[in-house]
């Protein structure tokens, strides 16, 4: 299997300090907040992304070299689009950091408004594009508009920015999972077969007539036509008292399973995916994935919760640096006996992604997988029963139809 080449660009180890000249400068009206203080990280063509970040008092303090608290992942059209100059005054692309006091207040009954201590700016290179490993930026640097009588920055931001390859593997389901479709790997306009997805399922009959979704299962198979992953609904799907969707206080729940040793058609439990819908103005399917240690519930670990609309779809992902930095632990191979060096949780970082239609659409997942996780094609197996099963999540978590009564009219 080829990947394809992306790279990983990490802001961490994030402090502010600040001199007590500036913390008591009412011209400033820094005295006005309190730790931590937020800050909007941008990157053209990105969504902004937001953290806080810690304030320090003593210069003895030391940041965390570990610490990530943004990471942007770049394939090589969007590495081409920054560094290709804009129009106009925007010659060149920026990886700009705003830091803010801390959130909107009240003081006496005033309102306080968020104020902008300073802005942090690193113009885009052509070292940005070379695929090489290479810290932009570490250490202490002065931002913002005060300065204390000494000409030192009253406000001085510590950063490390560092690019990284992070190279993927990208696969597709060919058609809807529910047709038990092919799954190809991906690279450029060339397409590769590498499993084929077997989907069954329980009569459709008896799911509306009893009112709920069981006995879904799908297969994913290696091309000689062996069951190499697969994944089961366990809880079924069913609507909740006084409602008719599967909602969070009982949701239904997938097992994700690899073969086992012992024999055929003995599966090992690798992973356990729970999904429910939330209501609102618009609906969202939610879905929640625990990694089962040693293939025992009572050792899951929480990996990963996404929220995806119901209607547009969106994406699934497990990311370390997006989500639950202090719960990341190695996501362990069926081959590897969870002895996974590269995913610790100081590598940490992108997993997997799934993309997925939302509801009534023609949905064919698009999986996204980092190679430091796969040292083989069971491995990448694992992964598409994963995706598999959030996709079916978007069909399972669909409203039940109302049973009619007597008298009634409408259904729906």
């Amino acid at each position: 299997m080829d990947p394809q080449a992306f790279v990983r660009l990490s802001i961490g180890s994030l402090v502010l300090r600040l001199s007590g000249t500036a913390l008591n400068t009412s011209k400033s009206g820094l005295h006005a907040f309190s730790s931590p203080c937020l800050c909007e990280i941008r990157l053209r063509g990105f969504p902004v992304q937001k953290t806080s970040v810690p304030l320090i008092s003593s210069p003895e303090a030391t940041p965390d070299s570990h610490s990530i608290a943004s990471s942007f992942y770049l394939e090589e059209a969007d590495l081409k689009a920054l560094l290709t100059p804009g129009c106009f005054h925007n010659t060149h692309s920026y990886l700009e950091i705003a830091v803010f006091t801390g959130r909107k207040g009240s003081h006496c009954g005033v309102g306080i408004k968020r104020q902008q201590i300073g802005t942090f700016k690193l113009e885009v290179g052509p070292e940005w594009g070379e695929g090489k490993p290479v810290i932009l930026f570490n250490g202490w640097i002065g931002i913002g508009k005060n300065k204390q009588e000494s000409g030192k920055p009253g406000a001085e931001l510590h950063l490390t920015v560092k690019l990284d390859p992070d190279p993927r593997y990208l696969f597709q389901f060919e058609d809807v999972t529910t047709l038990s479709p092919q799954i190809v790997q991906l690279r450029g306009s060339v397409k590769q077969p590498i499993f084929s997805c077997k989907f069954s399922r329980d009569s459709l009959e008896l799911e509306i007539e009893r009112r709920e979704r069981k006995g879904w299962k799908v297969k994913i198979h290696d091309l000689s036509g062996s069951a190499v992953a697969a994944a089961f609904i366990t809880t079924p799907f069913v609507p909740s008292t006084g409602c008719d969707w599967v909602a969070k206080s009982n949701p239904g729940a997938w097992l994700i399973v690899c073969p086992d040793a012992r024999g055929p058609e003995s599966w090992q439990p690798w992973g356990k995916l729970e999904a429910w819908r939330e209501r609102g103005i618009r609906d969202t399917i939610c879905c929640r994935f625990h990694l089962l240690s040693e293939g025992q519930e009572v050792g899951e670990v929480l990996m990963s919760e996404i929220s995806i609309s119901a209607e547009k779809g969106g994406e699934f992902f497990i990311d370390t640096d997006k989500q639950m930095q202090t719960a990341a632990t190695p996501i362990p191979s069926r081959q590897s006996s969870g002895d996974f060096s590269g995913s610790s949780p100081v590598a940490g970082g992108f997993v997997m992604s799934c993309r997925v239609q939302g509801e009534g659409k023609s949905s064919k997942p698009l999986v996204q997988l980092a190679i430091r996780h796969i040292t083989c094609v069971e491995d990448a197996a694992i992964f598409m029963a994963l995706a598999a099963a959030v996709d079916l999540s978007i069909v399972a978590c669909r409203p039940f139809p109302r049973r009619l009564r007597r008298g009634s009219r409408h259904s729906f």
